[in-house]
């Protein structure tokens, strides 16, 4: 089993939206970083846990959680010219950008909050809280999940 975060703006797609999809299920698609789509790509796993987070919003934070639901297969948004996801370089023969599907588990009664993230000691060394930190997608660690969760309602 492995933790991740994941990043969403809220009025693309927030976690309310991927609780109103049919089997609370959606694939993760738009991811255009190396970095990011690797992981999706190589390490996301069937069953992995995953803390929603939203983004470029005010507060940005934690609002639920949601597990890989299919592993990483290519994106076709890529390969679509009316998706704003489009990359006329890649190739379906030779994928560029995967994604997953995602599964709505559960919201949170209240956001934690990133500047609440920030301040617990515990968590200091979380990817999230690098500084210069952008990734859509980031490794949770067990003890940061553990921690994470004990700040829930």
């Amino acid at each position: 089993m492995q933790y991740w975060l994941m990043k969403s703006e809220p009025l693309t797609f927030g976690i309310d939206d991927l609780k109103a999809m049919p089997n609370k299920t959606d694939h993760w698609d738009g991811v255009r970083n190396y970095q990011a789509r690797n992981m999706m790509r190589d390490d996301m796993q069937k069953g992995d846990l995953i803390f929603f987070y939203h983004s470029n919003c005010k507060p940005p934070g934690i609002v639920g959680i949601a597990e890989v639901a299919k592993t990483s297969y290519p994106d076709h948004t890529a390969f679509d010219p009316e998706s704003k996801y489009y990359d006329p370089k890649s190739d379906p023969d030779k994928p560029r950008w995967f994604m997953v599907n995602v599964k709505y588990k559960k919201k949170f009664k209240n956001m934690i909050s990133l500047q609440t993230l920030r301040e617990n000691p515990l968590i200091e060394n979380m990817v999230l809280l690098r500084p210069g930190n952008r990734l859509s997608i980031t490794p949770v660690s067990e003890t940061e999940w553990k921690t994470i969760l004990a700040m829930t309602d």
